[in-house]
């Protein structure tokens, strides 16, 4: 086998005609997506058949090392990416198939009848909750849902769960995101998770008090703030301590756990002046409950019918007007032990992990639960002649993420009491559920590791570099830009990640600095991106409202991307740098 090396400027010794081309791809996913809006599987293979095509004609790389690298990408996308997204979205499925998921959402829905500190338990908290396990729109279709059934509008719990589900994204599906990071990029995973816990944690601050803005406004802000404030800080003080000296995959669970624990042990000394419940009215408990439209409303009480045949408009409006006399108050708080029951998923999560980071355990999973080798088929070099990093593969099976996710399935079903049968179904439906996203992110991991050492991806960093210093303020947008078309943290990472980190270098910037820009700066998008958007439609009972949704949430997405933007710059520089790992 020759050895391939990558060259920068392939096309007529033009570094910026190459770096046009090396985009194609891109610019035809993102085409597909944004404008003609085909399916993100369909694009991605379009796009990683155009990367084919280029890393074989301009760049010139041998056929035997493109389908080489095409069939890398494929097993890391399947191993470790999807093995973490499969045995925790069973996770979760296996509490759905039982009782305890309704008792968790009762717990919840006892603690307060005002919606702002719903908004903040239930979309905040329990929705990183669900991050850190399901992703991929389970936590704003179910967030939005259960606000609904606690009386908040169709609309607004959309807005409110999609706006909420950004701070732990980064850290989603047991860090998943920051795993892909690591893989395409070859630079330290401690690093890279240091280093978006340094950032997440200021967004964390600031999400809950926009939700009670949302929910109402300047007095919302004015009697919430201190609850509010606590939450934020609790998340982001947790996120800062796990991601950087416990285990990046538990990050947002600890986070969550450790937030709805304050919150609660707050409401008990504390309680906002006015309770503002179901009727956005402050006061009593003969306040009248929001009419809402036909949805998946887990009270299914006093819904109010909208005609299919009905435009948005009209939904919206009939969402908005119509009344029903319901009594708002507070949901009956389960026992004890259903309550422990409830819990009971995430604490084994956290305990099997906590086990796994023992120094003996740790040492003999690393001894005996990885393996680490050269690709076979492939030999590339840079243009300075060093070897290629993403061509060493290595494959963590006993202590990889998403086999402690199943170990800790594995208690859960016995915990449960959950026949090996029941739970062998529960994980044919979770693989049938995934079935498409398997394709896509495999494909995109595929399209990421042909662009990356074909040299495309170099020479796009390249011409980024020649931005210079202001690159810092060009990293995040490219971050968002990338989430919010492919409605993936993961993705954006594995198509943007080695760019980010390539035009760094050249730019002496902190290659990890910009490839966590990538991911933190990305999540911010995430609310604008279509299938988001149509998830939390779908689950409000408003199909069709994805435009409505996008005006109402494009402002907060962009003033969270701009503060967001002015931290990375800062930590580019020496007043910030010493947070740079």
């Amino acid at each position: 086998m020759s050895t391939y090396q990558q060259a920068v400027d392939p096309l007529w010794g033009s570094l910026g005609l190459s770096a046009l081309c090396a985009a194609l791809p891109l610019i035809l996913l993102f085409v597909l997506l944004g404008v003609f809006r085909v399916k993100a599987a369909k694009a991605a293979l379009a796009s990683l058949a155009l990367s084919i095509i280029l890393a074989l004609l301009v760049w010139r790389m041998p056929v035997d090392q493109v389908f080489s690298a095409t069939a890398e990408g494929v097993l890391y996308g399947l191993f470790p990416i999807l093995w973490i997204l499969i045995n925790a979205l069973w996770v979760y499925k296996l509490t759905v198939a039982t009782p305890w998921f309704d008792a968790l959402g009762r717990t919840i829905r006892s603690i307060s009848n005002d919606l702002r500190i719903l908004s903040i338990l239930i979309a905040f908290c329990f929705g990183a909750l669900l991050e850190s396990l399901a992703g991929f729109g389970a936590p704003v279709a179910i967030t939005s849902a259960m606000l609904m059934a606690a009386g908040m509008k169709p609309l607004k719990s959309a807005i409110v769960s999609l706006l909420a589900n950004t701070a732990p994204v980064a850290f989603g599906a047991m860090a998943a995101p920051i795993i892909a990071l690591n893989g395409v990029t070859g630079l330290p995973l401690h690093d890279l998770s240091s280093m978006a816990g340094r950032q997440t944690p200021f967004i964390a601050l600031i999400v809950p008090l926009l939700l009670v803005v949302i929910v109402d406004g300047r007095r919302g802000l004015k009697q919430t703030w201190p609850v509010a404030l606590v939450a934020g800080a609790v998340f982001g003080i947790f996120q800062f301590i796990t991601s950087n000296f416990i285990a990046v995959e538990l990050t947002d669970v600890v986070a969550a756990v450790a937030t709805v624990a304050a919150v609660l042990l707050m409401l008990r000394v504390w309680q906002p002046r006015e309770i503002i419940d179901m009727s956005g009215q402050a006061g009593g408990s003969g306040d009248l409950e929001e009419g809402r439209p036909s949805g998946p409303s887990s009270s299914g009480r006093g819904s109010a019918r909208t005609p299919a045949s009905a435009s948005v408009t009209e939904a919206i409006s009939a969402a908005a007007t119509t009344r029903v006399a319901v009594p708002a108050t507070t949901a009956e708080r389960p026992a004890r032990r259903e309550i422990w029951m409830a819990v009971a998923p995430y604490l084994i999560i956290m305990a099997v992990f906590s086990i796994a980071q023992i120094p003996a355990v740790k040492d003999w999973l690393g001894a005996n639960g990885s393996v680490s080798f050269a690709w076979p088929g492939l030999d590339v070099v840079d243009a300075d002649g060093k070897h290629v990093a993403a061509q060493k593969f290595k494959f963590d099976h006993l202590k990889a993420t998403g086999t402690l996710l199943l170990v800790s399935g594995l208690v859960t079903t016995v915990l449960y009491r959950l026949s090996a049968a029941q739970g062998l179904r529960i994980y044919w439906e979770t693989l049938k559920q995934l079935r498409w996203t398997i394709l896509t992110v495999t494909t995109v991991l595929a399209l990421s590791f042909v662009m990356n050492l074909s040299g495309q991806t170099t020479s796009l960093g390249l011409a980024l570099a020649s931005a210079g210093g202001f690159f810092a303020f060009l990293s995040p947008l490219i971050g968002w830009i990338g989430v919010a078309l492919t409605g993936s943290d993961t993705s954006s990472n594995s198509l943007f990640g080695q760019m980010q980190a390539t035009a760094a270098a050249q730019t002496g910037l902190s290659p990890v600095l910009m490839a966590a820009s990538n991911s933190s700066a990305g999540v911010m998008g995430k609310m604008l991106s279509l299938q988001n958007l149509a998830v939390a439609s779908a689950a409000v009972g408003l199909e069709g409202a994805e435009g409505t949704l996008f005006r109402k949430l494009i402002g907060w997405s962009l003033g969270l991307l701009a503060l967001i933007t002015v931290l990375i710059v800062l930590q580019s520089t020496p007043v910030l740098g010493w947070m740079v790992p």
